[in-house]
């Protein structure tokens, strides 16, 4: 049986499906533009036309599977958006859904992975749920545009701290679980970086990688939404969602560090200053 990768062009999507191949399972990887998954992945693995606003492609999708990496893409604002597909799977008896979710959502309703997380929990899937830190990737995508033209980190946390985990470790640590459905059934793992740090911090570290002087004046919530909407033109449930998450931020929920990851794979993740590095033409 197959391995269905959802998200499988975005930021962890991509790192799950080339762990799954490197461990030797066969995937599907799913989504609305297949000529774009063809390019990343040739003949590689097989391909499905999935949208989750759409239940006639669900079934095509779940042929031969019985494991799922199931990411909400952001456009989805709302929980029940996703009800369905976990509706279809259970119907196709998946043995394991990993759900990539958030770190500390458990005691946090507000975003859409709360009640996503319960309601795959009620239907009786097997579950590992996956709850990382904030992505590296956040930094060198869609906040590198104000890094790049403005030499500003603009994200308002104020002065928390972050254990900024690289989406490559997320993806390895997933397809380590979804490669051992039986030991991770009915589990959930908060995956984090190995430190964290506070955005001063980090740009700090850009600016000795760029020789730039990189700054972080901690903008506040609604200077930060009207940016977002107003300037770079993002939908405006999305930016409400991230504005959520950096609430929670500031309390203090994104500065936990853990040993999930290695506990998971036996390896030790990638430092900020390491990805960074590999990554600087994102932030020139």
């Amino acid at each position: 049986m197959k391995v269905l990768v959802t998200g499988a062009s975005g930021n962890v999507g991509q790192y799950v499906t080339k762990a799954l191949i490197e461990k030797g399972d066969q995937v599907v990887v799913a989504g609305t533009n297949l000529q774009k998954l063809a390019g990343m992945f040739n003949d590689k693995v097989d391909f499905a036309l999935l949208d989750f606003t759409n239940i006639d492609t669900f079934n095509n999708a779940l042929k031969n599977v019985d494991r799922v990496f199931l990411m909400r893409p952001p456009h989805l604002g709302k929980p029940e958006d996703m009800y369905p597909f976990i509706d279809a799977m259970k119907d196709h008896d998946i043995q394991l859904v990993s759900f990539l979710s958030l770190m500390g959502i458990e005691s946090n309703p507000i975003p859409p992975h709360y009640k996503i997380e319960k309601y795959i929990e009620a239907s009786g899937i097997p579950f590992a749920h996956v709850r990382p830190g904030f992505f590296m990737q956040n930094l060198s995508g869609i906040h590198s545009v104000e890094i790049k033209n403005k030499n500003e980190v603009f994200v308002p946390a104020g002065n928390s701290k972050t254990s900024f985990i690289d989406a490559k470790d997320i993806g390895l640590a997933i397809a380590t679980i979804l490669n051992n459905p039986k030991t991770h059934k009915n589990t959930a793992h908060t995956i984090t970086g190995g430190q964290a740090l506070n955005y001063h911090q980090i740009a700090t570290i850009l600016s000795k990688i760029t020789e730039r002087q990189i700054v972080y004046n901690k903008p506040g919530f609604l200077k930060y939404r009207k940016h977002y909407i107003k300037n770079r033109g993002l939908p405006k449930a999305y930016v409400n969602v991230t504005i959520a998450l950096y609430f929670m931020t500031r309390i203090g929920t994104a500065r936990k560090v853990t040993d999930d990851f290695v506990t998971l794979t036996g390896k030790k993740t990638r430092t900020f200053e390491e990805f960074a590095i590999e990554h600087l033409h994102c932030f020139k």
